[in-house]
């Protein structure tokens, strides 16, 4: 996110479930890491152009959100997974609610 323009700043917490619960990041959208970007919850491997376009909407929603791992998603190139695995970035409201914002590859 860094070469994209971001700053990011990290935070090592004891308890990643907890902030998750307190951002209503739904369980099935779960992934390795929760980002707070100008009030939106990332969550996952979302790829920048999906956030850019987050922050340019500025849609009634809580954040959007790559479950788990994807081979495919930024920052998972290399890392064994399948390079052509296709994925949704999903979005989701404080209830819960889902709809897929962006599939990938596009």
């Amino acid at each position: 996110m860094e070469e994209h323009g971001f700053t990011v700043v990290t935070e090592d917490v004891d308890d990643l479930d907890a902030v998750k619960a307190e951002y209503h990041v739904p369980e099935e959208l779960h992934s390795c890491h929760t980002a707070i970007v100008d009030g939106y919850v990332i969550e996952g491997h979302v790829p920048v152009e999906e956030v850019n376009r987050l922050l340019a909407e500025r849609p009634d929603i809580v954040g959007i959100a790559v479950a788990g791992m994807p081979g495919s998603a930024p920052g998972m190139e290399g890392a064994g997974g399948d390079a052509s695995e296709s994925f949704d970035v999903v979005a989701f409201d404080r209830e819960g609610n889902t709809e897929v914002y962006a599939s990938y590859p596009k």
